[in-house]
């Protein structure tokens, strides 16, 4: 690594850092209005520009074909009319959404006389590295602002364009209401180098969220020395088990599987009870393989399948792996036990879903896997913060502290304690 490079790296992350913290003090004292006011402006912004966000774009999409990049991927990160407009929309959406900051999450009087309050309070200057995600690049943005947060963001080479032309928009926003453009900036000059100094900005970064495959988390968990929120990889389950609704249960699979395959809350593994096994694995397993999905199946599933296209044998990896493609793992189990542990063993946290319509089935499905979601007859897809009333997500938290599950508004919030009293002393 270059030492003029790194120096210059480290020296101009640094100032990015210390320049959102300083725009940050008048975020914190404006009024949710002003906010709402900022997120107005990115939402006309982005319909205004949409021509221009689109050609940055083209020139990503144009790059990553030509490197080879999967259909996955490609799909995350192309926006075309109708996603920017969706953008603008989840902006909209968030203005309408009440404002955490100030919330008194709970307060009583001591017996000392003590009035003691907890209050919702912004996290700070949180930082975001994430890959190939343009739509990311917005909704981490405005979550920050709405919940009153700078955001500082790294959001990689292949979305290199279409993050500078977003940033832009947002900053523009900022600066035509009265605000200071630094509470949104991005390192992407400096490349990885930056990434690495944002992972080192202890003290000016207060929370660090990367969002991506598991190397990229794994990277950042590793080597951060600023506390890190981590999301996590996908590797999400669906069991359908013998008292399903089968009618049901294929366009859920289908949905779950097959809508968008480059999205961290698309399903990777099907299991099915084998009482179900013979009558139910062909009939989903014939559309599966008309929309071009491969499927990764065990010995049980291979006989029943046998004739079909497009089924290859299951290896230990893929049990493991987030296809983030028009692939599927499929196992036959012989009921909700196995099925749970098959989830315990490999799942990564995300979402599981169960479809069932004995109760029993569902409960000890739910009590038994450990994942930031669980679905009760429905698609994985639901895991979504627009989906779930956030207005948008800046990514789904697969840890236990802090936040799980998508991570809205509230959860871009701490808390300070505010003790009153008159003239109380401690004896």
């Amino acid at each position: 690594m270059n030492t003029e490079s790194t120096h210059n790296a480290r020296a101009g992350v640094r100032e990015v850092c210390e320049r959102a913290r300083v725009a940050r003090g008048w975020l914190a004292t404006s009024t949710s209005q002003k906010r709402n006011d900022i997120l107005a402006a990115v939402a006309r912004g982005l319909i205004d520009r949409t021509e221009e966000i689109l050609i940055e774009n083209g020139k990503d999409c144009q790059a990553g074909r030509e490197a080879g990049m999967a259909e996955g991927l490609l799909d995350r990160l192309a926006l075309s009319p109708k996603r920017v407009e969706d953008l603008a929309q989840s902006v909209i959406d968030l203005i309408s959404l009440p404002d955490p900051v100030g919330e008194i999450v709970s307060g009583s009087t001591m017996p000392t006389g003590l009035r003691v309050r907890r209050v919702r309070v912004p996290l700070g200057v949180v930082g975001m590295i994430y890959e190939a995600r343009p739509n990311v690049t917005v909704d981490a943005a405005c979550l920050c602002i709405k919940s009153g947060n700078a955001a500082i963001v790294r959001g990689g080479s292949a979305a290199l364009n279409s993050n500078r032309i977003l940033v832009d928009i947002i900053r523009d926003a900022i600066a035509s209401e009265g605000g200071s453009a630094d509470l949104v900036a991005s390192v992407d000059q400096w490349g990885r180098e930056g990434a690495t100094e944002l992972m080192r900005a202890r003290g000016l970064i207060d929370a660090l969220v990367p969002r991506g495959g598991a190397g990229l988390i794994r990277s950042v968990v590793d080597n951060s020395i600023v506390p890190v929120i981590e999301t996590g990889v996908g590797n999400c389950h669906i069991y359908v088990d013998a008292s399903a609704d089968l009618e049901q249960a294929t366009p859920i699979v289908m949905n779950a599987k097959t809508q968008r395959v480059g999205v961290c809350n698309a399903v990777e593994t099907l299991l099915i009870d084998y009482t179900i096994a013979d009558t139910f694995l062909p009939v989903v397993a014939k559309q599966l393989i008309e929309a071009g999905v491969t499927l990764h199946a065990d010995e049980t599933a291979r006989q029943i399948l046998e004739g079909f296209e497009q089924v290859v044998e299951a290896t230990e990896s893929d049990w493991e792996t987030e296809y983030l493609s028009y692939d599927l793992a499929v196992r036959i189990v012989s009921g909700v036990d196995e099925a749970v542990e098959h989830i315990r063993t490999y799942s990564s946290g995300h979402t599981e879903a169960v479809l069932a319509n004995d109760t029993r089935i569902v409960n000890t499905f739910v009590a038994g896997v450990d994942s930031a979601a669980v679905a009760i007859n429905a698609s994985t897809r639901f895991t979504d913060g627009g989906q779930l009333g956030l207005g948008a997500e800046l990514g789904i938290s697969t840890q236990k502290l802090h936040a799980r599950g998508p991570m809205g508004l509230t959860e871009l919030t701490t808390w300070t304690w505010i003790i009153e009293g008159d003239g109380h002393i401690r004896a």
